[in-house]
């Protein structure tokens, strides 16, 4: 398939720049995989299609504040992005400017509180940054850092916690599962309370996952390798799951990959972590997800090609053409979707 037959024209002002007030007063667009029938409502709405033996699946992932703007000893700003922990202090990090940033750089964030020499150029241009500190990296980075907000956001985020879910608690990634934002504390005590499962994996979100596709046959193009984990207990609650009858619906892109890399062709699962660079296009068979809550995506990425093999990319492109017309708010802060 052609990366062009996922493409849908978007203007730029329904990029949501900033959240509602209200986490869960997004509007829902609920599109059935099955008839490709269209319902417009609100994401408090969404108790009334689930039912009791159902299974939610959430990603707890915790943003960290993973920007940090500092100087260069020699003199003049710097900006890096951590990516990766390589261990010991030593992170695989975005750099601003590049040219600046050469292997043997020194660099200080917070008046000194942090320094860092930049060890050398990784694949893709990235940089190997050894850090220098007191006491806890993670601490030091919540002082200092800022949220690694997406690349089309362009204004500042007045509440750091808004780009957090209610429910994140695995510090590790460098962008928020945006699906999750719309759940308050309120909405999952109800949907627990109908007998649904809520249950959680982790999967540490990179910035690839904001990489375009620049092949034109989508095969072509390579993952991002992302680390993510099941519990025993999560594990257990979807094999119950299904094995009762039960729907199991993955809350964003990142529960669904999860799930599917995991899940055996029974669409069983067992305790597991390790790295996944699974990419879901149509044609893809799923194992183990039966429905999706999502966000509504770019053109032409990976993720349109995700909710395409869910649920048919014509039905998708349809999906998306009368969002549009209906003015709903795209990408990390905007409306939601749900296919079922």
């Amino acid at each position: 398939m052609k990366k062009s037959d996922f493409f849908f024209e978007l203007p730029e002002e329904l990029i949501a720049q900033t959240p509602l007030q209200r986490r869960d007063g997004s509007r829902l667009l609920h599109l059935d995989k099955a008839t490709g029938a269209l319902e417009h409502r609100h994401f408090y709405d969404l108790p009334e299609y689930l039912r009791e033996g159902d299974c939610l699946v959430l990603n707890d992932t915790r943003v960290l504040p993973a920007r940090l703007i500092g100087t260069r000893q020699s003199g003049g700003s710097v900006e890096l992005v951590l990516l990766r922990d390589l261990g010991e202090g030593r992170w695989e990090c975005l750099s601003r400017p590049g040219r600046k940033t050469k292997p043997g750089t020194e660099l200080q964030f917070g008046d000194g509180e942090l320094t860092a020499t930049v060890e050398a150029v990784a694949e893709g241009g990235n940089r190997i940054v050894q850090f220098h500190y007191e006491g806890i990296f993670l601490e030091v980075l919540e002082r200092l850092g800022k949220m690694p907000l997406p690349p089309y956001i362009k204004e500042e985020l007045a509440d750091a916690e808004r780009y957090q879910t209610v429910y994140s608690r695995e510090l590790g990634s460098a962008a928020a599962p945006t699906a999750g934002l719309h759940f308050t504390p309120e909405l999952l005590n109800q949907i627990r309370s109908m007998g649904v499962k809520v249950c959680f994996v982790t999967l540490h979100v990179g910035l690839g996952t904001f990489r375009p596709v620049k092949e034109d046959e989508i095969e072509d193009h390579a993952m991002h390798s992302e680390f993510c984990m099941i519990s025993a207990e999560t594990a257990a609650a979807i094999n119950e799951t299904k094995r009762h009858g039960g729907r199991v619906i993955a809350v964003g892109t990142t529960s669904c990959r999860t799930l599917e890399s995991f899940a055996k062709e029974d669409g069983l699962l067992e305790a597991s972590s390790g790295w996944t660079d699974i990419f879901i296009y149509p044609g893809y068979r799923f194992k183990c997800i039966d429905g999706l809550i999502t966000n509504f995506h770019l053109p032409e990425s990976t993720l349109i090609m995700l909710v395409s093999a869910l649920a048919g990319r014509e039905r998708i492109l349809n999906a998306y053409r009368v969002a549009v017309e209906e003015r709903y708010r795209f990408f990390s802060f905007g409306d939601a979707m749900l296919i079922l």
